[in-house]
């Protein structure tokens, strides 16, 4: 899969020497400590290399900020369709990351294309998630009608979709954050009770 120049994929098992083995034995435990993040910045120039990411890192640090996260990566990828899809499948599937954020593509120029690309292959909706998002917006502006965000689960995996500016970035996420660890966990298997405080 093509991306963007210093940008990578690594797809495995993430490994940190806790101590170190004596000569002759091998004692390796695999432990995941927080969750894994992708982002990923729809952008024909700053996937071209023309502009800067400047959605995609404020992703990662509000995420950072609310949730305890082990490993984020970040990807750009131009405006299209065919290979949003493949990505978020591979990242969600294969690599098993537990949150995937889209920043962009989600508006109504004829380049915006992500809802086309998740929508199919989305297996459990999250409305609330969206409407949450679409209250945000709408609190600061009346274009935040004109968003097309999706959310759901791939798998494991939250997917969220946001506009592509960094403030929408800011607002979209901060609507939704509280909510998210949570819903990580009841898809990851908890089956403790959601009680009402």
């Amino acid at each position: 899969m093509d991306l963007a120049p210093n940008v990578h994929a690594v797809p495995g098992v993430f490994a940190k020497v806790l101590r170190a083995v004596p000569p002759g034995r091998l004692d390796l435990v695999a432990r995941k400590a927080g969750w894994s993040l992708a982002w990923i910045t729809l952008s024909d120039s700053c996937a071209a290399g023309r502009k800067e990411d400047a959605s995609g890192p404020v992703i990662e640090d509000l995420v950072r900020g609310t949730l305890p996260v082990g490993h984020a990566e970040g990807f750009l990828l131009p405006d299209d369709e065919t290979r949003l899809r493949a990505l978020v499948m591979d990242l969600a599937l294969s690599q098993r990351f537990d949150v995937i954020v889209t920043t962009g593509g989600t508006g109504l120029a004829p380049t915006d294309r992500t809802p086309e690309a998740l929508n199919p292959i989305l297996e459990k909706r999250l409305p609330g998630m969206v409407q949450a998002m679409i209250a945000s917006s709408l609190a600061k502006t009346p274009h935040g009608a004109l968003t097309r965000s999706v959310a759901g689960t791939l798998g494991r995996s939250i997917v969220l979709s946001l506009p592509g500016s960094p403030k929408a970035v800011r607002e979209n996420l901060d609507a939704v954050l509280p909510a998210l660890g949570h819903g990580l966990d009841k898809l990851h298997g908890d089956a403790t009770p959601c009680a009402t405080p």
